[in-house]
Protein backbone atom coordinates (compact mmCIF):
# COMPACT_ATOMS: atom_id res chain seq x y z
CA UNK A 1 0.00 0.00 0.00
CA UNK A 2 2.99 2.30 -0.39
CA UNK A 3 1.37 4.18 -3.27
CA UNK A 4 -1.70 5.25 -1.29
CA UNK A 5 -1.68 8.99 -2.00
CA UNK A 6 -4.15 10.50 0.49
CA UNK A 7 -2.57 9.08 3.64
CA UNK A 8 -2.14 5.72 5.29
CA UNK A 9 -1.35 5.08 8.93
CA UNK A 10 -0.18 1.76 10.30
CA UNK A 11 -1.64 1.15 13.77
CA UNK A 12 -0.37 -2.40 14.32
CA UNK A 13 1.54 -4.88 12.19
CA UNK A 14 -1.85 -6.11 10.91
CA UNK A 15 -4.09 -3.03 10.97
CA UNK A 16 -3.82 0.17 8.93
CA UNK A 17 -6.11 3.12 8.22
CA UNK A 18 -6.60 4.38 4.67
CA UNK A 19 -7.41 8.02 5.26
CA UNK A 20 -10.12 9.57 3.13
CA UNK A 21 -9.83 12.87 1.31
CA UNK A 22 -10.21 16.00 3.47
CA UNK A 23 -9.57 14.06 6.67
CA UNK A 24 -12.39 11.65 5.85
CA UNK A 25 -15.05 14.33 5.58
CA UNK A 26 -18.27 13.30 3.83
CA UNK A 27 -18.57 12.10 1.08
CA UNK A 28 -15.34 10.26 1.84
CA UNK A 29 -14.28 8.40 4.96
CA UNK A 30 -11.49 6.52 6.69
CA UNK A 31 -11.33 2.82 5.79
CA UNK A 32 -9.52 0.12 7.75
CA UNK A 33 -7.49 -2.72 6.25
CA UNK A 34 -6.77 -5.83 8.35
CA UNK A 35 -4.12 -8.15 6.93
CA UNK A 36 -4.45 -11.66 8.29
CA UNK A 37 -2.58 -14.82 7.46
CA UNK A 38 -5.57 -16.29 5.63
CA UNK A 39 -7.68 -13.29 4.57
CA UNK A 40 -7.34 -9.55 4.19
CA UNK A 41 -10.38 -7.46 5.08
CA UNK A 42 -11.37 -3.89 4.36
CA UNK A 43 -13.92 -2.15 6.55
CA UNK A 44 -16.13 0.42 4.80
CA UNK A 45 -14.34 1.01 1.46
CA UNK A 46 -14.79 4.73 0.82
CA UNK A 47 -15.06 6.83 -2.33
CA UNK A 48 -11.36 7.55 -1.84
CA UNK A 49 -10.64 3.82 -2.02
CA UNK A 50 -12.51 3.83 -5.32
CA UNK A 51 -10.52 6.84 -6.55
CA UNK A 52 -7.28 5.08 -5.56
CA UNK A 53 -8.33 2.00 -7.52
CA UNK A 54 -8.52 -0.24 -4.46
CA UNK A 55 -6.62 -0.86 -1.24
CA UNK A 56 -3.39 -1.82 -3.06
CA UNK A 57 -3.49 -5.27 -1.44
CA UNK A 58 -5.72 -8.21 -2.43
CA UNK A 59 -8.99 -7.97 -0.49
CA UNK A 60 -10.88 -11.18 0.28
CA UNK A 61 -13.38 -9.88 2.86
CA UNK A 62 -15.43 -6.67 2.92
CA UNK A 63 -17.01 -5.65 6.21
CA UNK A 64 -19.66 -2.92 6.08
CA UNK A 65 -20.51 -1.17 9.33
CA UNK A 66 -23.97 -0.30 7.99
CA UNK A 67 -25.94 0.38 4.83
CA UNK A 68 -25.26 3.99 3.93
CA UNK A 69 -23.96 5.10 0.55
CA UNK A 70 -20.57 6.37 1.73
CA UNK A 71 -19.72 3.16 3.60
CA UNK A 72 -20.38 0.82 0.67
CA UNK A 73 -18.89 2.90 -2.15
CA UNK A 74 -16.11 0.43 -2.84
CA UNK A 75 -18.09 -2.81 -2.51
CA UNK A 76 -18.08 -3.23 -6.27
CA UNK A 77 -14.27 -3.02 -6.44
CA UNK A 78 -13.95 -6.45 -4.90
CA UNK A 79 -16.33 -8.74 -6.81
CA UNK A 80 -14.67 -11.92 -5.54
CA UNK A 81 -14.55 -10.84 -1.89
CA UNK A 82 -17.05 -12.03 0.70
CA UNK A 83 -19.25 -9.13 1.87
CA UNK A 84 -20.68 -8.99 5.38
CA UNK A 85 -23.07 -6.50 7.02
CA UNK A 86 -25.37 -6.72 10.04
CA UNK A 87 -28.53 -8.75 9.39
CA UNK A 88 -30.74 -5.73 9.98
CA UNK A 89 -29.04 -3.74 7.21
CA UNK A 90 -28.79 -6.49 4.60
CA UNK A 91 -31.42 -4.98 2.24
CA UNK A 92 -29.26 -1.90 1.76
CA UNK A 93 -26.33 -3.98 0.58
CA UNK A 94 -28.43 -6.33 -1.53
CA UNK A 95 -30.19 -3.83 -3.81
CA UNK A 96 -30.70 -0.13 -4.45
CA UNK A 97 -34.36 -0.06 -3.39
CA UNK A 98 -33.36 -1.64 -0.11
CA UNK A 99 -30.82 1.12 0.47
CA UNK A 100 -33.32 3.85 -0.40
CA UNK A 101 -35.79 2.34 2.06
CA UNK A 102 -33.20 2.84 4.81
CA UNK A 103 -33.41 6.60 4.24
CA UNK A 104 -37.18 6.64 3.86
CA UNK A 105 -37.14 8.97 0.86
CA UNK A 106 -40.09 9.05 -1.52
CA UNK A 107 -40.99 10.69 -4.84
CA UNK A 108 -38.51 13.00 -6.55
CA UNK A 109 -36.06 13.18 -3.62
CA UNK A 110 -35.81 9.38 -3.77
CA UNK A 111 -35.15 9.43 -7.52
CA UNK A 112 -32.61 12.24 -7.21
CA UNK A 113 -30.70 10.56 -4.41
CA UNK A 114 -30.75 7.23 -6.23
CA UNK A 115 -28.97 8.90 -9.14
CA UNK A 116 -26.41 10.43 -6.78
CA UNK A 117 -25.79 7.10 -5.07
CA UNK A 118 -25.12 5.44 -8.41
CA UNK A 119 -22.94 8.14 -9.96
CA UNK A 120 -21.09 9.72 -7.04
CA UNK A 121 -20.93 6.75 -4.69
CA UNK A 122 -20.50 3.97 -7.27
CA UNK A 123 -23.17 1.86 -5.61
CA UNK A 124 -22.98 -1.78 -6.67
CA UNK A 125 -25.65 -4.21 -5.44
CA UNK A 126 -24.17 -7.16 -3.59
CA UNK A 127 -26.96 -9.75 -3.39
CA UNK A 128 -24.29 -12.15 -2.16
CA UNK A 129 -23.74 -10.13 1.03
CA UNK A 130 -24.21 -12.16 4.20
CA UNK A 131 -25.49 -10.97 7.56
CA UNK A 132 -23.69 -10.99 10.87
CA UNK A 133 -24.90 -10.49 14.43
CA UNK A 134 -23.53 -8.80 17.52
CA UNK A 135 -20.50 -10.68 18.77
CA UNK A 136 -19.76 -12.53 15.54
CA UNK A 137 -16.01 -12.87 15.01
CA UNK A 138 -14.18 -12.76 11.70
CA UNK A 139 -10.96 -14.76 12.07
CA UNK A 140 -8.63 -13.66 9.29
CA UNK A 141 -5.70 -15.77 10.44
CA UNK A 142 -3.67 -14.37 13.31
CA UNK A 143 -5.97 -11.39 13.75
CA UNK A 144 -9.70 -11.15 14.45
CA UNK A 145 -12.43 -8.54 14.12
CA UNK A 146 -15.49 -8.80 16.36
CA UNK A 147 -18.77 -7.15 15.35
CA UNK A 148 -20.28 -4.85 17.97
CA UNK A 149 -23.91 -3.89 17.25
CA UNK A 150 -24.43 -0.15 17.89
CA UNK A 151 -27.91 0.64 16.51
CA UNK A 152 -29.55 4.04 16.25
CA UNK A 153 -27.81 5.54 13.25
CA UNK A 154 -29.32 2.64 11.30
CA UNK A 155 -30.91 -0.53 12.61
CA UNK A 156 -27.81 -2.56 11.93
CA UNK A 157 -25.08 0.03 12.54
CA UNK A 158 -22.05 -1.74 14.01
CA UNK A 159 -18.51 -1.11 15.13
CA UNK A 160 -15.63 -3.57 15.09
CA UNK A 161 -13.32 -4.59 17.94
CA UNK A 162 -10.04 -5.55 16.27
CA UNK A 163 -7.13 -7.47 17.79
CA UNK A 164 -4.23 -5.22 18.69
CA UNK A 165 -6.25 -2.59 20.54
CA UNK A 166 -8.18 -1.02 17.66
CA UNK A 167 -11.88 -0.13 17.74
CA UNK A 168 -13.65 1.07 14.60
CA UNK A 169 -16.47 3.42 15.65
CA UNK A 170 -18.07 3.76 12.19
CA UNK A 171 -20.54 6.69 12.26
CA UNK A 172 -20.26 7.36 15.95
CA UNK A 173 -17.85 9.83 14.41
CA UNK A 174 -17.47 12.36 17.25
CA UNK A 175 -17.95 15.36 14.96
CA UNK A 176 -19.23 18.73 16.09
CA UNK A 177 -22.30 18.05 13.93
CA UNK A 178 -23.34 15.44 16.45
CA UNK A 179 -25.24 12.17 16.18
CA UNK A 180 -27.19 11.55 12.97
CA UNK A 181 -30.53 9.80 13.47
CA UNK A 182 -32.53 11.30 10.63
CA UNK A 183 -33.42 8.26 8.52
CA UNK A 184 -36.46 6.01 8.52
CA UNK A 185 -34.24 3.29 10.01
CA UNK A 186 -32.80 5.55 12.73
CA UNK A 187 -33.81 5.56 16.37
CA UNK A 188 -32.94 8.17 18.99
CA UNK A 189 -33.30 5.87 22.00
CA UNK A 190 -31.13 3.20 20.41
CA UNK A 191 -28.49 5.76 19.48
CA UNK A 192 -28.23 7.02 23.05
CA UNK A 193 -27.97 3.46 24.35
CA UNK A 194 -25.16 2.80 21.86
CA UNK A 195 -23.32 5.90 23.08
CA UNK A 196 -23.54 4.61 26.66
CA UNK A 197 -22.24 1.25 25.49
CA UNK A 198 -19.36 2.87 23.59
CA UNK A 199 -18.22 4.65 26.73
CA UNK A 200 -17.19 1.27 28.15
CA UNK A 201 -14.99 0.30 25.20
CA UNK A 202 -11.31 -0.11 26.04
CA UNK A 203 -8.90 0.39 23.14
CA UNK A 204 -5.57 1.97 22.29
CA UNK A 205 -6.89 3.48 19.07
CA UNK A 206 -10.45 4.50 18.23
CA UNK A 207 -11.05 5.09 14.52
CA UNK A 208 -14.02 7.09 13.22
CA UNK A 209 -15.13 6.90 9.60
CA UNK A 210 -15.42 10.69 9.31
CA UNK A 211 -13.36 13.66 10.43
CA UNK A 212 -11.72 12.73 13.73
CA UNK A 213 -10.06 9.66 12.25
CA UNK A 214 -7.64 8.14 14.74
CA UNK A 215 -7.96 8.97 18.43
CA UNK A 216 -5.28 7.61 20.74
CA UNK A 217 -6.18 6.61 24.28
CA UNK A 218 -9.43 6.12 26.13
CA UNK A 219 -9.40 9.44 28.00
CA UNK A 220 -9.25 11.46 24.78
CA UNK A 221 -11.93 9.25 23.26
CA UNK A 222 -14.36 9.56 26.19
CA UNK A 223 -13.95 13.35 26.24
CA UNK A 224 -14.90 13.55 22.57
CA UNK A 225 -17.69 10.99 22.98
CA UNK A 226 -19.32 12.97 25.79
CA UNK A 227 -19.17 16.18 23.72
CA UNK A 228 -20.71 14.32 20.77
CA UNK A 229 -23.54 12.93 22.91
CA UNK A 230 -24.28 16.37 24.40
CA UNK A 231 -25.43 17.62 20.99
CA UNK A 232 -28.63 15.58 21.40
CA UNK A 233 -29.61 17.51 24.50
CA UNK A 234 -28.84 20.86 22.91
CA UNK A 235 -31.03 20.02 19.91
CA UNK A 236 -33.82 18.90 22.19
CA UNK A 237 -33.69 22.08 24.26
CA UNK A 238 -33.66 24.26 21.14
CA UNK A 239 -36.70 22.48 19.71
CA UNK A 240 -38.56 22.71 23.02
CA UNK A 241 -37.87 26.45 23.27
CA UNK A 242 -39.16 26.89 19.72
CA UNK A 243 -42.39 25.22 20.76
CA UNK A 244 -43.21 27.97 23.21
CA UNK A 245 -45.68 28.77 20.45
CA UNK A 246 -47.55 26.06 18.49
CA UNK A 247 -45.72 24.76 15.43
CA UNK A 248 -45.93 21.94 12.91
CA UNK A 249 -43.20 19.53 11.88
CA UNK A 250 -43.02 21.45 8.60
CA UNK A 251 -42.28 24.62 10.59
CA UNK A 252 -39.49 22.79 12.43
CA UNK A 253 -38.04 21.52 9.14
CA UNK A 254 -37.92 25.07 7.79
CA UNK A 255 -36.24 26.32 10.97
CA UNK A 256 -33.39 23.80 10.60
CA UNK A 257 -32.39 22.27 13.95
CA UNK A 258 -30.01 19.72 12.42
CA UNK A 259 -28.39 21.36 9.40
CA UNK A 260 -27.29 24.96 9.05
CA UNK A 261 -29.51 27.04 6.77
CA UNK A 262 -26.96 27.20 3.94
CA UNK A 263 -26.53 23.41 3.71
CA UNK A 264 -28.24 21.91 0.68
CA UNK A 265 -28.76 18.16 0.43
CA UNK A 266 -31.38 16.15 -1.41
CA UNK A 267 -32.22 14.51 1.89
CA UNK A 268 -31.96 17.54 4.25
CA UNK A 269 -35.70 18.11 4.68
CA UNK A 270 -36.29 14.41 5.26
CA UNK A 271 -33.58 14.32 7.94
CA UNK A 272 -34.97 17.42 9.65
CA UNK A 273 -38.48 15.94 9.66
CA UNK A 274 -37.46 12.54 11.00
CA UNK A 275 -35.27 14.11 13.71
CA UNK A 276 -38.04 16.50 14.75
CA UNK A 277 -40.53 13.62 14.95
CA UNK A 278 -38.20 11.64 17.22
CA UNK A 279 -37.68 14.60 19.54
CA UNK A 280 -41.41 15.39 19.58
CA UNK A 281 -42.16 11.81 20.57
CA UNK A 282 -39.66 12.15 23.40
CA UNK A 283 -41.20 15.45 24.55
CA UNK A 284 -44.68 13.94 24.63
CA UNK A 285 -43.46 10.89 26.58
CA UNK A 286 -41.78 13.17 29.10
CA UNK A 287 -44.80 15.45 29.42
CA UNK A 288 -42.82 18.37 28.00
CA UNK A 289 -45.06 19.05 24.99
CA UNK A 290 -48.44 18.12 23.61
CA UNK A 291 -50.34 18.10 20.33
CA UNK A 292 -52.62 21.10 20.81
CA UNK A 293 -54.45 20.52 17.54
CA UNK A 294 -53.92 18.02 14.71
CA UNK A 295 -50.33 18.36 13.51
CA UNK A 296 -49.46 21.33 15.78
CA UNK A 297 -47.32 20.92 18.89
CA UNK A 298 -46.59 23.18 21.83
CA UNK A 299 -44.44 23.01 24.92
CA UNK A 300 -46.31 22.56 28.19
CA UNK A 301 -45.81 25.58 30.44
CA UNK A 302 -44.07 24.80 33.71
Amino acid sequence: MANWTTGRRQLTDRVSVLEGANAGAYPSGNSIVIEGGDDTAIIDPSVTVVAEGGAHVPITVVLNSHSHEDHMAGNGLFPDARVHIHHDDLPGAHHLDGLLDVYGLEGQPRADFAEQILTEFHYTPRPDAEGFSDGDVFDLGGVRAEAVHLPGHTRGHSGFRIDGGVFFCADIDLTGFGPYYGDAWSDLEDFEASLVQMREEEADWYVTFHHKGIIEGRDAFVERLDAFAAVIGRRHDAMLAYLAEPHTVADMVATRFIYRPHVEHTFADSVEARSAELHLARMIRRGEAEEVEPGRFQAIAR
